[in-house]
């Protein structure tokens, strides 16, 4: 396809699918830039920022300029973190206008023969069967316990792995053997709240523990615990990646799945997660006959944070007791902060424990550059990002970095080991601190 006639299709792709009336909110008032971890660290290009973008995406539609690589690279490192949301003061939907873009241009522009490759096994397979997800954990876990891995890692194998693959293998957590949960009930002393648990696909695979610690927190505060069978992965990765029309099919799925019992909330333990999951009703607005559904399911998703906080955490002796003071600090998940405005209860939470001193950790509020699978596919910026980070990780002197969701769990991992700082800091997921610090 030549590129005038891309240009073209992808023009009127955007007349068909991006907003006139939304892209016209945005009254360039500047508000988002500081927001904007990309435009930050971008050296302040403003084609790199959310008003940006949105002008760019407003001179394609009105074909005032032609889609061109230049476009499409602004586009495509925008990370989706959207906290330019909560800073807008018109209320711009800014998320929603960008998964439409990339969905437009997934649509018309033909993928290179290993990024159609690549998106097959991940999108049409590991990230739509959790079959396929669990044998491919089964696989890793296999290279982590049959001494392949050390054998890799002292012939220096490891080191040949493109970009920053070889990090990413030394911070991987060591994959549990899945205990296949989906389609039980676990039941608490003194029930008083039943709740259904969104298990997730890397969750219910690379960090099966935190599930299992999820599970057994719950029950502890009061709550039944059913994980209704047949759940898939949320759709958040498809959706952000221009897959809309697979992320549908997920959360159609899942609605079909969570809907079969009544409960009082759905819980879920990753930021990431729990923000698509709170929007499925936007994602099928056109869909009449799964949209009171929507409704239904999104009026009930909750973080775990927030419910552990409602149904009274903080009311059990909470207390560190292995040793001296222990220092904490915390880094947002992007999602769970600036689309499902969680933000004070995992500092309350964390702040309630004796002996633990919490300590804010500045920048916490932006993006630690993980977004999903951004580190991977754009991890120059995305270093640049956490590296960043890990300059105040080291101000707040913490012994623990907590975090919400798996992504960047990873990417604190990461940071970590970039900073040779394993053996003075660990990162570890808010439910996996609790239950290995706290309640034990």
């Amino acid at each position: 396809m030549s590129s005038t006639l891309l240009a073209d299709r992808i023009q009127k792709g955007f007349e068909e699918n991006l907003d006139e009336s939304k892209l016209l909110d945005c009254m360039r008032c500047g508000f988002c830039l500081p927001a904007c971890p990309t435009y930050i660290h971008s050296n302040y290009d403003e084609s790199q920022s959310p008003r940006g973008r949105l002008a760019l995406m407003k001179a394609v539609r009105d074909g005032d300029i032609p889609f061109d690589d230049s476009v499409e690279e602004s586009l495509d490192l925008c990370l989706g973190c959207r906290a330019c949301e909560p800073a807008c003061p018109a209320g711009v939907e800014y998320g929603s206008l960008i998964e439409n873009a990339w969905n437009v241009i997934r649509e018309e522009k033909k993928p290179s023969i290993k990024e159609k490759t690549m998106r097959k096994v991940a999108f049409d397979h590991l990230f739509q069967d959790q079959d396929k997800m669990n044998r491919a954990a089964g696989l890793v876990r296999i290279y982590q316990k049959s001494g392949l891995q050390t054998v890799a890692r002292k012939l220096g194998i490891t080191s040949f792995f493109p970009g920053i693959m070889p990090g990413m293998e030394k911070i991987l957590p060591e994959i549990e053997k899945n205990s296949f949960l989906r389609g039980k009930t676990f039941e608490a002393e003194q029930q008083t709240t039943k709740v259904a648990f969104f298990a997730g696909c890397m969750m219910d695979t690379i960090f099966s523990g935190t599930n299992n610690a999820t599970i057994k927190l719950l029950q502890k505060v009061g709550c039944d615990v059913w994980i209704p069978d047949n759940q898939v992965c949320c759709g958040a990765l498809h959706g952000h990646s221009g897959e809309l029309e697979k992320a549908k099919a997920n959360a159609r799925k899942n609605l079909d799945s969570f809907l079969l019992q009544d409960v009082d909330y759905i819980v879920n333990n990753a930021g990431g997660c729990g923000a698509f999951l709170s929007e499925y009703e936007n994602l099928l607005q056109d869909e009449p006959e799964y949209l009171w559904k929507a409704k239904q399911f999104s009026e009930k998703v909750i973080d775990i944070t927030s419910l552990l906080y409602k149904k009274g955490i903080m009311n059990l002796p909470l207390a560190y007791t292995k040793g001296e003071e222990l220092i904490v600090t915390y880094q947002d998940s992007c999602h769970l902060r600036n689309v499902n405005h969680v933000i004070d209860e995992p500092r309350e939470i964390l702040k309630s424990i004796e002996n633990v001193e919490f300590r804010e950790l500045e920048g916490a509020v932006h993006c630690c550059g993980s977004a999903g699978i951004y580190n991977l596919i754009h991890s120059e910026m995305a270093m640049r990002i956490l590296d960043d980070r890990m300059k105040n990780v080291k101000k707040a002197n913490p012994h623990v970095i907590i975090t919400t969701n798996p992504g960047c769990l990873l990417q604190m991992k990461l940071g970590i080991e970039r900073e040779r700082l394993t053996d003075e800091i660990e990162a570890l997921h808010i439910v996996d601190f609790i239950d290995k610090y706290i309640m034990n």
